[in-house]
């Protein structure tokens, strides 16, 4: 019996048993094949792909913000710096099943539940909303220690300016992601914008950070700019411009001040001004450099050039005499007059009276290429390149054929267009003795050599030309305590719509001081006075006055010694002239 079921067991499979045994093993080895494959396929093949995805869950990238290059002064005091603020942002999707907790957050981001719950709904599609930006640390921690899911922070920084409206045109203003938006912030963009680090952070499902895994590349901060102005010349002619157009009731004013020696500006200002620390509210016509995008008829301030073509031609000398009698002469059919009949006068006395007939008597019998030879070799109608954004190069007419009447308006300032800044550096010219320097915003190291373009002799007879405006002219109230100046007054009709108006006025006046061993080249505008008095000898040449007193000795210029005793005596203002 039992030798019969060994039998029966030991005999061969059935050909359909077999069969099944062989496709069961064919499944096994298959199988096994199939996830030998796929263990290597994960731990081989795909690994990197496993490895992204395994990322994208847990691991994020974040900027680490660069800090913006601090600009100055000549002297080192901080005109913009970046200081550390915080940005909270949230997952709205996280917020959504926080509702009970958009009280406690909306009252520490000083808005109203309402609003807040608005702007989730809105953003609810995405994964990122900003709730609030650049707030202080004190606020951030009390955000933050709310703990409410989703509400995350972000370090940034937001830029300061300690010098506020004194400074603004002339430095301008970054936006809210400190990217320069006006002046020197933005026409130095890229040299004060650093480069953002990064650093890669293990995270939650929530997005909350568990550990830092590694900086990947470390924050390269900003470049610092130093300027060339001082803040303390700034500041001083800031207030006395100020108070000139408050006192006038003008429209708005310009100042600029320049060191003839090297060619840097040292104060730049402009009214009305603005707050970039607060600009809520901000309009466009506060925030132009009046100094280097607007440009206007220069008026008689443009004379002394006229004369150097003059003097140039060998024809006229200081004392050579015009007739300027009656008072007016006709050109092509038009009335060129002065204020009064000087009679004779010698060149000097031509710019200390301010004669038009007397100047233009000069540009007739030259021809006007002598005089645009002057105006181009001095920077009039030319680009000055100080890489400030907007620069307006002024006009300069060129024509074919000249007439006799727009030859004559030449010669006294009319018919062609300056900045401030383009007519301080022609003055600035006239004190460097004929010397041409470019013109800088920013401090020099080394001075250039510059480029002569007036001969030192017709420079030198000029200058004391313009010191005889100041003495006995036009130009009395620009006197300076303790030093002897030189300068010319302007005075201009604004164009309207139907020409040359009779009430709008601007009054200009550009000098250097001091006049026998120059330092300063300043230029005054006031724009459209309306307390009645226009003139530049009343309106702007004061300012001038005020200015250069302290300016001089701030940068400690020594007296000249004819006016050592009389430092202290109360300036001469009972000047009427007028340019």
């Amino acid at each position: 019996m039992n030798k019969n079921n060994m039998r029966a067991r030991t005999q061969p499979l059935a050909p359909s048993h077999r069969w099944r045994l062989m496709v069961l093993q064919s499944l096994l080895v298959i199988a096994g094949l199939c996830i030998g494959y796929r263990v290597i396929d994960l731990q081989l093949l795909g690994q990197r792909f496993l490895q992204k995805e395994g990322e994208k869950r847990a691991v994020r990238y974040e900027k680490i913000p660069a800090h913006r290059g601090i600009i100055f002064d000549r002297s080192g005091r901080p005109l913009a710096v970046s200081t550390p603020v915080a940005t909270i942002w949230a997952d709205p999707s996280d917020l959504l099943l926080s509702k009970q907790r958009w009280g406690e957050l909306a009252k520490q981001l000083n808005i109203s539940e309402d609003k807040l719950a608005r702007r989730i709904k809105a953003s609810q599609s995405k994964d990122f909303m900003y709730l609030k930006r650049h707030l202080p640390p004190t606020q951030e921690r009390k955000i933050m220690a709310l703990s409410i899911p989703g509400v995350q922070v972000i370090d940034e920084h937001r830029r300061y300016y300690p010098a506020g409206e004194v400074t603004a045109h002339l430095v301008g203003f970054t936006n809210i992601d400190e990217q320069g938006q006006e002046g020197m912030e933005l026409g130095y963009n890229k040299w004060l914008t650093g480069s953002p680090g990064e650093v890669r952070y293990l995270k939650d499902r929530r997005g909350h950070l568990v550990r830092q895994v590694e900086l990947v590349d470390s924050a390269e901060p900003g470049k610092e700019l130093k300027l060339s102005i001082d803040l303390r010349l700034q500041y001083m002619a800031y207030r006395e411009l100020k108070k000139a157009v408050e006192r006038h009731k003008a429209k708005a004013g310009s100042l600029v001040m320049i060191d003839v020696h090297t060619g840097e500006v040292l104060a730049m200002v402009n009214q009305p001004s603005y707050n970039p620390n607060n600009r809520s509210g901000m309009q466009a016509y506060r925030m132009r450099n009046r100094v280097i995008t607007d440009a206007l008829e220069p008026g008689s301030t443009l004379k002394p050039f006229t004369v150097i073509a003059a003097l140039e031609s060998g024809r006229y000398k200081k004392d050579t005499l015009i007739d300027t009698s009656p008072g007016y002469m006709r050109v092509s059919g038009h009335r060129v007059s002065d204020i009064r009949n000087y009679g004779q006068l010698n060149v000097t006395s031509v710019l200390t009276k301010s004669s038009n007939v007397g100047v233009t008597k000069m540009a007739l019998d030259l021809g006007v290429g002598k005089v645009l030879d002057v105006l181009r070799r001095v920077g009039i109608g030319q680009s000055i390149a100080v890489g400030f954004p907007g620069e307006n190069t002024g006009y300069l007419p060129f024509r074919d054929h000249w007439g006799g009447f727009e030859v004559a308006t030449l010669s006294f300032g009319y018919g062609l267009t300056v900045t401030p800044l383009q007519l301080a550096q022609a003055y600035a010219v006239l004190g460097a003795k004929g010397i041409m320097r470019p013109i800088s915003l920013i401090k020099r190291d080394v001075v250039p050599e510059g480029v002569r373009v007036i001969d030192e002799k017709i420079a030198a007879d000029v200058l004391t030309m313009l010191e005889t405006v100041v003495q006995s002219g036009s130009g009395k109230r620009a006197k300076v305590q303790a030093y002897e100046v030189g300068g010319k007054t302007g005075t201009v009709r604004k164009v309207g719509a139907n020409g040359y108006s009779k009430s709008r006025h601007i009054g200009i006046f550009a000098g250097v001081a001091p006049i026998h061993n120059p330092r300063l080249a300043t230029v005054v505008v006031i724009d459209e006075p309306t307390d009645g008095k226009y003139y530049g000898g009343l309106t702007a040449a004061p300012v001038f006055a005020k200015v250069n007193t302290s300016a001089l000795r701030i940068l400690g210029v020594s007296p000249d010694p004819v006016n050592v005793l009389t430092a202290d005596r109360p300036n001469n203002q009972d000047g009427k002239g007028a340019g």
